[in-house]
């Protein structure tokens, strides 16, 4: 498999708390894979840091093969990288077809009317309600926004920062079914994560992250086995 996105030996530091200790981790083209851990593990820190907010202060982060670490976070989301952030961040005072219309600015609006049919057919909810504005949304709909507008686009990886954060386990698992088509169409996605049953379970590979660093890796389904996962992510069950 070709590696779409690489951490080499990457340290991130606020001030002087290391909140990212040597981590060195890899998306293949075409994979999805997940990163879970409890809160404050450094899970948001990482995919943030691959925006350079903040800046790495050692090792590499690398995309296609090329250095990204000292670019700017315009130059990355416009050759293929797009996040939906924790908490959805949605432009609530805009309607949805304006957020939708937001996330194409990075490429320009060449794509803007297929790609805007596109997502009213993978998310139809959002085209029943393209004419409200994004505070009105339920958290679902909400979430399912913020994922349409990344994918407005046309990223090569699709970044995922706790999609089902918040949200009734229902809504969840319907997030997560939009997710599984999104892998089908082969669109490679990097899933952040604390619900680590749906994450394991929709994903290729998986990383399990412990104050900072790395501990545990291997595919979605040895680590859904695994017994130390099992116990701190899974409910012992």
């Amino acid at each position: 498999m070709k590696p779409l996105l690489e951490f080499r030996d990457v340290d991130v530091f606020y001030g002087p708390i290391q909140a990212l200790k040597g981590i060195s981790l890899t998306v293949n083209e075409g994979e999805t894979v997940s990163l879970i851990g409890a809160n404050g593990a450094g899970k948001s820190t990482l995919l943030m840091s691959i925006f350079g907010q903040p800046r790495i202060a050692s090792g590499q982060i690398l995309y296609r093969g090329e250095d990204i670490s000292r670019r700017s976070t315009h130059f990355i989301a416009s050759n293929g990288i797009a996040q939906a952030p924790e908490g959805r961040r949605i432009f609530p005072d805009m309607t949805v077809e304006e957020n939708l219309l937001m996330g194409a600015i990075a490429i320009g609006n060449r794509y803007q009317k297929e790609d805007k049919a596109r997502m009213y057919q993978l998310f139809p909810r959002l085209e029943e309600r393209r004419s409200q504005r994004a505070m009105t949304l339920s958290g679902g709909e909400q979430q399912m926004l913020s994922i349409a507008r990344a994918l407005m686009s046309r990223p090569k990886l699709l970044l995922l920062d706790e999609p089902s954060l918040g949200l009734a386990p229902l809504v969840v698992k319907q997030i997560f079914q939009i997710l599984r088509e999104l892998t089908q169409q082969g669109v490679t996605l990097f899933l952040v994560e604390q619900n680590a049953n749906h994450a394991l379970k929709l994903s290729d590979r998986g990383y399990v992250m412990t104050n900072g660093e790395i501990r545990l890796t291997g595919s979605g389904a040895e680590l859904l086995v695994n017994p130390e996962v099992r116990k701190a992510y899974l409910g012992g069950v």
